[in-house]
């Protein structure tokens, strides 16, 4: 079975900085594009950042400048270094694979930035 398991989440005041992770299993992720996307309630689902396998990323315009994308293929495992991190950046952070041309989604880490 897929899956997708993510950490790092937590509570950090304005300014901090938060490492989330994204071990994947059950499939080979090296030629995969993954990435993280994030969702409040009430709303939809946002891209936060992607990453190629060849290491080419994009980030969303709310987030550039503050978070990087990585990824450790060796490891299947994606990484999102978030920095300033804002109130309005909490959410509940999901991690994203599309090995063979199938969408796979992990259950999320809650990310609360608040003072």
């Amino acid at each position: 079975q897929v899956q997708l398991v993510e950490s790092g989440g937590g509570l950090v005041q304005p300014g901090g900085s938060l490492r989330l992770s994204c071990v994947g299993s059950g499939s080979d992720f090296r030629f995969a594009t993954m990435g993280w996307y994030r969702q409040v309630p009430g709303k939809w689902r946002e891209l936060v950042a992607t990453i190629r396998s060849g290491g080419t990323t994009n980030c969303g315009d709310s987030v550039k400048g503050r978070f990087t994308i990585s990824r450790d293929n060796a490891k299947n495992t994606v990484y999102l270094q978030m920095n300033n991190l804002k109130p309005e950046d909490t959410a509940v952070y999901y991690c994203h694979a599309q090995p063979a041309g199938i969408v796979y989604w992990g259950q999320g880490t809650q990310v609360t930035v608040s003072s």
